[in-house]
């Protein structure tokens, strides 16, 4: 029985890139970074230290040599916040990419992108 989601593989054109979107801007911290082989490595990254879901991001070209049968497409990703106008407009100052904030079944929500334009989406805990 699976008892729950420790991580995300999360696969970019440029590591470097990423890791400082999801850490600078968004303020997620590196729970580690651990090399792999050669120059490649895999960075995790999270809301908090002791968030119990992670994201791992991993360069493109590692997981082709390493995994050619690995899908290298952007996982959807739904977060979650308590207050969904303060991080829209957060994001915004920061000129991180976001759509229109949306009125759906399960609450307000919103997308973003990151530099290489995948796009994640926010959701407002009730």
């Amino acid at each position: 029985m699976i008892d729950g989601l420790k991580s995300v593989m999360l696969y970019v054109d440029n590591q470097e890139q990423s890791v400082a979107f999801w850490t600078k801007d968004l303020g997620f911290v590196i729970k580690s970074e651990d090399i792999i082989y050669d120059d490649y490595k895999s960075v995790e990254v999270a809301p908090s230290l002791d968030s119990q879901t992670s994201i791992v991001i991993f360069d493109k070209a590692f997981i082709r040599e390493a995994s050619p049968e690995v899908n290298l497409g952007t996982p959807s990703l739904m977060f979650q916040v308590k207050n969904l106008d303060e991080l829209y407009a957060d994001f915004k100052n920061k000129g991180i990419r976001c759509g229109d904030i949306v009125e759906t079944p399960d609450g307000r929500v919103f997308n973003f992108s990151d530099d290489e334009e995948n796009y994640f989406a926010v959701n407002e805990v009730k």
